[in-house]
């Protein structure tokens, strides 16, 4: 069969809906400037759905030196990718203080995040490998893992027995000699919003000889004392061997980093093919970059306004009625019951008739009849933002309950 053809028979989970759907449920244009409110389709909304944690996206120091930067630099500079040509000392001066802010040796700049996890895990690991993952783990993972040629196990989410069990038979079939075993988890769960067990996973390697990757793109920033991350919130930083994180949350910027250890460093460095063959990141990104983490941690006022967002919000919807998991950070998944044209009808009233902006997530990623609308508080919302939107819920939740949505086929407009 032609290739072409196969397409148009199958066009994939989500891409089979991409005609109703598509500008939005998926591809929608968020307009104006980065922040609580902005445009859709030409009306204001009150946005939920941005991973700026920290409100640096519009900050004004940002937004002064990522001008002057592309100005000064424009954005080919520099040329080359960084082994050949696009080294300077500004790569080097980030890497440095990123790796003193996040207690580790060194630090290495990838240009994404998601392209960086898969080219850590294709480097790191050889056939005699063995890896296992929390199966909660984002598609970076899985999709780095997919290269894997080795064995690759799974357990359940955050449940440490599982991992326990499955270390166990991962050292069971190993041959040490020529392999070794690599755990890997998240800090902060983008989804649900649970933190990894960091701390008990630290702690199982006091019993087996494993190595710990963490992917901390949510934790970065907002947790910890200092905002260096959910190892650092949960006091066990030196005992993640790699420490993995994404500058397109808190920084609200491109970029990624990889830190741990000189010498593993050094490794990636020479062996990630996605850096080798890729462009080095453009100068104003970096330059921006520098700024974002000077204010990080120069202005933890930036966290407790997070935080009081966060408490405001989760605590008044739990103090309606609402699910919100087992979440203990910022990310706030709101748990309702319904079928999935329920849930496209609740989305639209919510956009439309209360002018709030708020993804929702249905089968397959949670169960049938369950809905989970993702809410993400940031440091550029406000307490009256938080009413207006529990209000909303409150509305919405209540014509759930009388099947207001079951037979509706409102209009998005």
């Amino acid at each position: 069969m032609d290739i072409f053809e196969k397409i148009l028979m199958n066009r994939g989970p989500l891409g089979q809906h991409a005609k109703d759907f598509e500008g939005y449920f998926t591809f929608p244009k968020l307009e104006g400037e980065i922040g609580a409110r902005m445009q859709f389709r030409g009306k204001e909304k009150l946005v939920w759905s941005l991973n700026n944690y920290l409100g640096l996206a519009n900050h004004p120091e940002v937004r002064r030196v990522d001008a002057e930067a592309a100005a000064q630099w424009g954005l080919a500079s520099p040329m080359g990718a960084r082994m050949m040509s696009g080294n300077s000392d500004y790569h080097e001066q980030l890497e440095n203080e990123l790796s003193e802010f996040v207690g580790k040796e060194s630090t290495y700049l990838l240009n994404y995040g998601y392209q960086g996890m898969v080219s850590i895990l294709d480097a790191l690991l050889t056939r005699h490998d063995i890896a296992i993952y929390d199966s909660e783990s984002h598609a970076c993972i899985i999709d780095g893992l997919r290269l894997h040629h080795g064995k690759r196990k799974t357990y359940q989410h955050n449940d440490i027995d599982d991992l326990e069990k499955q270390i166990k038979r991962a050292l069971n079939v190993l041959d040490p000699k020529v392999g070794g075993l690599l755990v890997i988890t998240e800090g902060v769960f983008g989804m649900r919003g649970t933190q990894g067990k960091l701390k008990e996973i630290v702690e199982l390697k006091k019993k087996y000889d494993f190595r710990l990757v963490v992917d901390d793109a949510h934790g970065f920033g907002g947790m910890g004392a200092t905002g260096a991350g959910t190892g650092e919130a949960q006091g066990v930083q030196d005992g993640i061997d790699l420490y993995f994180s994404t500058f397109a949350k808190s920084m609200a910027s491109i970029g990624a980093f990889v830190s741990g250890d000189a010498h593993v460093i050094e490794y990636l460095k020479y062996n990630m093919r996605s850096q080798i063959f890729a462009k080095s990141l453009p100068m104003p990104l970096v330059l921006g970059d520098l700024k974002r983490l000077e204010l990080l941690r120069n202005m933890p006022e930036l966290r407790t306004k997070l935080w009081t967002i966060v408490g405001a919000l989760q605590g008044g919807l739990r103090q309606r009625g609402f699910d919100l998991g087992d979440t203990n950070t910022m990310v706030t998944p709101v748990f309702l019951h319904g079928t999935q044209n329920e849930a496209g009808n609740l989305i639209i009233d919510l956009r439309e008739n209360y002018n709030i902006f708020c993804s929702v997530v249905i089968y397959p990623v949670v169960p049938m009849g369950v809905m989970m609308i993702r809410l993400i508080p940031t440091a550029a919302h406000s307490l009256e933002d938080v009413e207006e939107t529990l209000n909303a819920f409150s509305h919405v939740a209540a014509k759930l309950k009388d099947k207001k949505y079951e037979f509706a086929n409102l209009t998005a407009v």
